[in-house]
């Protein structure tokens, strides 16, 4: 495959918050994830010192929380000051403790050194609620917000900048679902409030690739939005044990992606809106959470509340089989970066991506009692937000090879150029199975003296990381005269570096 570029023809400049996170409510993302203080891992303040070192090491740039569907009942006024009371969680069925709230997000996100994005109850919440959440984060001392966050031991404000109107408030299974011209009045009137609080912000709300809904939602409420929020999860794990094979993982790695990205491109444009509002895929993943039953489908009326061990068996139960380290393999790798890639090659519209999780469930960082396994997923953001520079090159392609599976045929390498300080990136994922592929980089102007290139591979297409067990990582070449020929292994995830 050859690729041909010039740092005069640019697609345009990516925003770091395409390498963001996501944190809700869930299993043991926050409670024995993130916030453990009984953990020896324990900060001053209970947060898991390994994970925070863990998500700095990625340059973690923003973090959503606290859902999710978990926030669709949440109440954040239960979750601040110095007594917490703990309440049913109506979307997971376990109890919250609350001990997790605004301020402590705030907390971690200030020991990362990352944004906080903060998603608002627009299920059981209202708008005034919302706005109220804005008092507590955004005014100095006036109103009863602002004085609430001071007298719980924070005089400054926390300056939250990035809040989102909602969850997958289009779907049934979402507590206070909405039909697509309630939504869009909901959102505007909650914009209007928030706005009313802290004209800074900048605004999301839920949407999805659906025509009907985004037009509405926009006639609406475009004019106070400064983006769309969409989600993708394309991995089935029915039993939650086995989930997709490299070769199925591998054909979802195209224009599946792509495709709901240009769709909600073309419904901005309809209403020219495509300068004005960006895209933010603030959840996605290659393979689904696992929870089974929580809507007690199983078999609803033989659980009785009191039966608390059926209870647990059914329903919280299912949720362990999420943190089953084998499940995380090499195609999560490879699915990840053409995610990313395919992102970068939108960077005009996509500005902001959280990988859903950040921790446990199926996130790229995984805690136990002794410490952290880094998913093979993890070493992608690792390369990724650390080499690759912020100007997307327009790139010509030619002798691009494919690879068929499951009857979709998909190119087998999928690569992207950036140019910034100190020189080119390119990132370039070789999907194949089994078969070498060599890239061949023709750069217009000439100037390149050295490259080297690291790479995130293991032994086979099946290669995970567990407790005591390391299979995948990142291999760091040398530095060597520069030819414009590059090998990429089999299932490999690569970054060249050109200076």
């Amino acid at each position: 495959m050859k690729l041909t570029f010039t740092r005069t023809q640019t697609v345009g400049t990516a925003d770091r918050m395409l390498y963001g996170h996501f944190l809700e409510h869930f299993h043991r993302q926050i409670y024995g994830g993130v916030y453990d203080p009984a953990s020896p891992f324990a900060d001053e303040d209970g947060f898991r010192a390994d994970v925070i070192e863990a998500l700095r090491r990625i340059k973690t740039p923003i973090i959503r929380w606290p859902g999710g569907c978990y926030v669709s009942a949440y109440d954040w006024k239960k979750g601040v000051g110095k007594k917490r009371v703990p309440a049913y969680d109506k979307a997971w069925r376990v109890e919250e403790p609350h001990t997790f709230g605004t301020d402590e997000f705030i907390k971690l996100c200030r020991k990362i050194g990352c944004e906080p994005y903060i998603c608002t109850n627009a299920g059981t919440g209202t708008a005034e609620d919302m706005s109220d959440w804005v008092e507590y984060c955004n005014l100095r001392e006036m109103g009863q917000y602002a004085k609430m966050r001071i007298e719980n031991g924070f005089p400054e404000p926390h300056g939250v900048k990035y809040w989102s109107v909602g969850n997958e408030n289009w779907g049934g299974h979402e507590i206070g679902a909405k039909e697509a011209e309630e939504w869009g009045r909901l959102v505007r009137e909650s914009a209007k409030m928030m706005l009313r609080v802290d004209p800074t912000l900048e605004l999301s709300a839920a949407s999805i690739a659906n025509l009907d809904w985004n037009v509405k939602l926009l006639r609406a409420a475009g004019d106070y939005l400064d983006w769309v929020s969409i989600h993708g999860y394309w991995g089935g794990t029915p039993d939650g044990l086995k989930g997709d094979g490299y070769d199925t993982v591998i054909t979802k790695t195209g224009s599946v992606i792509s495709d709901e990205i240009e769709r909600v491109r073309a419904y901005l444009t309809a209403l020219g809106l495509e300068k004005k509002i960006k895209i933010a895929y603030d959840e996605w993943n290659l393979r689904g959470w696992h929870h089974p039953n929580f809507i007690d489908t199983w078999n609803r009326g033989a659980y009785k509340s009191e039966d608390e061990k059926a209870y647990r068996e059914k329903v919280l139960g299912e949720r362990d089989k999420n943190d089953i380290n084998s499940i995380y393999t090499v195609a999560d790798a490879v699915f990840s970066a053409c995610f990313l890639n395919t992102c970068l090659r939108a960077c005009d519209i996509v500005r902001m991506a959280c990988f859903s999780p950040a921790v446990n469930t199926r996130g790229c960082v995984f805690t136990h009692k002794d410490g952290v396994v880094l998913r093979p997923q993890y070493f992608v953001f690792e390369l990724y937000a650390n080499l690759m520079k912020d100007t997307v090159l327009d790139v010509w392609r030619e002798d691009v090879p494919t690879i068929t599976g499951e009857g979709r045929t998909v190119d087998a390498v999928d690569a992207v150029v950036t140019y910034g300080e100190g020189g080119y990136a390119v990132s370039a994922v070789n999907k194949s199975r089994a078969d070498v592929m060599t890239l061949d980089l023709e750069m217009l102007g000439g100037g390149a003296k050295e490259m080297r290139i690291h790479t995130v591979n293991g032994p086979s297409v099946d290669s995970y990381n567990d407790i005591g067990r390391t299979e995948v990582g990142i291999t760091d070449g040398e530095w060597e005269p520069y030819t414009g020929r590059v090998t990429l292994a089999p299932h490999s995830v690569n970054v060249i570096e050109i200076r």
